[in-house]
């Protein structure tokens, strides 16, 4: 029982310590908030345990420097942030440079260089990467490719609302994936929110994370270029040609990284579109996401480039295509 004691306290006991701040436009407020959150926490648990035999002198209670960080409070990290103990840090914030454990990083793409460059160098190995589309060409240049990293198949609508999980007729455990050092850890925080998080290897974790991005490069340009008001009303209505492009998309991956897609791949997909069929279409991140496919030429991917220039020539996306 006491073993419990334990392992139940040094999950929530570093909050209090963990809190190095930089302080920026409204964040001053916001992080002496969540400090003495923290610390009212903290000093209510040690209450608790108290009443059934610790005492202040018991090394048990000892405050530990071991969280979970979170850079960001928006939808996804607000979300993260219902789950076990947690410091919430900005953008702009500086990280515990003594501190321990995973960093999750739930910040838009356009933020992730910031955020490693000012994130201190011993710490760079607890960053974990949860962002959509393709990261591979940014980690290896900041040699963070062995980091954790999330495949994140949940939607929420708006910051405070229940997140839809991508639990799928296809796929009862969910489609949401992470590998990595701190796997355990992030699984174990989902779980505490009642979504579903596979831990798998960095093996299994590729093709994964390149199916998630055919989804994501798929559905949202078909249906910009197709006018359609969410991904759901474009897999209904251009079926065939979603279908199309993601054949296309996996046959010209496999060529070019050497990996075999499980079978069932537009299956999966559509069948994870119906989850979250009321999400709005919009080519954006380019970068990040059409890119990697628009690179591999027309040769390889003539109906996906010829859709972007569809997109482009209708004044459907606020970028120049290379």
């Amino acid at each position: 029982m006491r073993v419990l004691f334990v392992t139940f306290l040094f999950a929530a006991n570093a909050i209090a310590e963990a809190w190095i701040h930089v302080p920026t436009t409204n964040e001053g407020s916001r992080s002496k908030l969540m400090a003495s959150r923290g610390r009212a926490k903290w000093d209510r648990k040690k209450k608790w345990l108290a009443k059934r035999g610790f005492s202040e002198d018991d090394n048990d209670l000892t405050e530990k420097d071991d969280s979970v960080t979170i850079i960001g409070s928006g939808r996804i990290g607000g979300l993260l942030a219902e789950g076990d103990e947690s410091v919430i840090v900005g953008r702009n914030d500086a990280i515990n440079k003594e501190g321990s454990g995973p960093i999750l990083v739930a910040t838009r793409n356009d933020a992730l260089d910031g955020i490693v460059e000012a994130c201190p160098e011993n710490r760079r190995k607890d960053l974990v990467f949860m962002q959509n589309g393709y990261l591979d060409d940014f980690l290896k240049a900041k040699c963070l490719l062995d980091n954790t990293q999330v495949l994140l198949f949940l939607s929420v609508a708006k910051k405070g609302t229940d997140a839809i999980d991508g639990i799928t007729k296809m796929n009862p455990e969910g489609l949401t994936a992470v590998t990595g050092e701190h796997a355990q850890a992030f699984a174990s925080r989902l779980a505490s929110l009642n979504l579903k998080c596979n831990v798998i290897s960095n093996e299994e974790y590729r093709p994964a994370m390149f199916e998630k991005l055919i989804w994501i490069s798929t559905y949202m340009l078909v249906g910009t270029a197709k006018e359609c008001s969410s991904v759901g009303e474009a897999g209904d209505k251009y079926k065939e040609l979603v279908e199309e492009v993601i054949t296309e998309l996996i046959t010209a991956v496999s060529a070019k990284e050497g990996i075999t897609f499980s079978d069932g791949a537009i299956e999966r997909l559509a069948s994870y579109t119906e989850v979250v069929k009321d999400f709005p279409c919009a080519v954006k991140e380019f970068e990040w996401r059409n890119e990697y496919f628009f690179k591999l030429g027309d040769e390889n991917c003539p109906t996906h480039n010829g859709l972007l220039r569809e997109c482009s020539e209708k004044g459907f996306i606020s970028f120049e295509l290379p």
